[in-house]
């Protein structure tokens, strides 16, 4: 059995041998186990082997332990397992996840008719807001969208998205599965600072005119690549002139408007048609927990389904359920409204700006040092960069970068990230849980520099 050393991030055992770890848990038989000897069983099989998202040392990806409040949140959601999307299965929940949504429109001072319904994540947020982006569209050909399918357009080739060209992979899966096929998604140039090009978006309209049907463009509020914010506030005067459907996936980066200094950066996502943002990142909330904001309430009548027992046409009480997918969904309100009521948003604010001059101390940091490179100047939580020791050839950069990540994964006691970025092969930190600061990315720095002269 494979143990946790101290001050890993979890076992670094291989797949075979968490698999030899878990195999007896999923033993079932006729006869049933004891709790305090299951109890057991799952901490010497399974916890080993699961990342410690509150380690320094996890500066990979976008998780991290729930708060006290958080779990606070989420225990009373487990303990009552409700379903929240009408209120004949729980008044509470269902009106709880409705003053939720308007305080959290409020909260990111969006428009008086602004409106948000819970989902399961960010990845299914996104194919809402494109199926709600094709239904409008499909409503202004004269027809509807939910009885004729894509079909009813008279030729559904041209129907075209407008996307980064890092903006998150959802997005094919969303055109996938709504039967647009990837060929509809257009991949947009980038600045220098890996954001949409705004000059180039311009130029691609113009292009696109005359042979394909712009019905939605989309701006990225935080990459998961390098974090980058596109500017919204231009974006949006196109989408005006053009008549697409504006939607912003910040499903990690919006979190970082509740920072004054850095609520500039988002300018223009009042005007934006839908919003993803994702609490269970920075702030912790318990899996799954996403949030979708639609600019005009009445957005979300293109989601509705309404049967003979729930969710009847013309109830009076309130009904989350017929703004999204899901007929069956978590109490995820909870655990937010905990976070932000237990921890005040005085304390939130400190700690989302804290990671944001963690990573800008880092990146101005490393631009003083000569063998490493930065790679773009960071909008949020999220630096790339390439070890560069003087004398290296550059065709031999990238083979460097895939040893260094090789190494310092194998150890077991950070995990970083490695990514293609512009054709090159680069390095990546993420800071998202606040137990991170500026000092252990300055570590994995120097260990990564250590590495490369071994």
């Amino acid at each position: 059995m494979v143990k946790n050393t101290p001050g890993s991030l979890y076992s670094g055992a291989r797949p075979e041998e968490v698999a030899a770890d878990l195999i007896n848990l999923v033993d079932f038989q006729t006869e049933g186990m004891p709790l305090e000897q299951l109890d057991s069983m799952i901490t010497d099989c399974l916890l080993p082997h699961l990342m410690r998202y509150d380690h320094p040392g996890f500066q990979s990806m976008f998780n991290t332990f729930p708060s006290p409040e958080a779990n606070l949140g989420s225990r009373v959601a487990l303990d009552y397992n409700q379903g929240v999307t009408n209120w004949q299965v729980s008044p509470g929940g269902a009106v709880l996840e409705e003053l939720c949504c308007q305080a959290l429109c409020k909260l990111f001072s969006l428009g008086a008719e602004a409106d948000a319904t819970f989902m399961y994540s960010g990845t299914y947020a996104n194919q809402q807001a494109l199926y709600m982006a094709v239904h409008r569209y499909a409503e202004r050909q004269s027809f509807d969208l939910s009885q004729k399918g894509i079909s009813g357009f008279n030729d559904p080739t041209r129907l075209t998205i407008l996307v980064s060209q890092e903006s998150h992979f959802s997005l094919r899966h969303a055109v996938r599965i709504l039967g647009l096929g990837e060929n509809s998604l257009v991949l947009l140039p980038l600045d220098d600072n890996r954001r949409i090009d705004v000059d180039a978006l311009q130029q691609k309209v113009r292009d696109l005119r005359n042979t394909r049907d712009i019905l939605c463009i989309v701006a990225t509020a935080g990459t998961t690549t390098t974090g980058a914010i596109d500017p919204i506030e231009e974006i949006a005067d196109l989408c005006v002139e053009t008549g697409a459907w504006l939607h912003v996936d910040g499903a990690y980066g919006y979190a970082y408007k509740l920072v004054p200094d850095w609520a500039y950066r988002f300018t223009g996502d009042d005007r934006a048609d839908s919003i993803v943002w994702d609490p269970h990142k920075q702030l912790g909330a318990p899996i799954p927990n996403s949030v979708l904001f639609v600019n005009q309430k009445k957005e979300f009548s293109r989601m509705a389904l309404h049967s003979s027992y729930f969710n009847r046409p013309g109830d009076e009480e309130p009904n989350p359920g017929i703004k999204s997918l899901p007929s069956t969904r978590p109490m995820s309100a909870l655990p937010l409204v905990t976070i932000l009521r237990g921890q005040g948003l005085g304390k939130v604010i400190e700690g989302l700006q804290s990671l944001l001059v963690a990573i800008r101390a880092l990146a101005e940091t490393l631009n003083t040092h000569t063998d490493v490179e930065v790679l773009h100047q960071p909008d949020t939580g999220i630096l790339c960069f390439r070890i560069t020791p003087e004398g290296t050839p550059a065709q031999d950069l990238d083979a460097l970068q895939h040893r260094l990540y090789q190494r310092i994964m194998s150890s077991g006691e950070r995990s970083i990230s490695m990514i293609n970025l512009g054709g090159i092969t680069a390095l990546r930190l993420v800071v998202v849980s606040p137990y991170t600061t500026y000092e252990d990315l300055w570590e994995t720095i120097q260990v990564l520099r250590l590495s490369e002269r071994q």
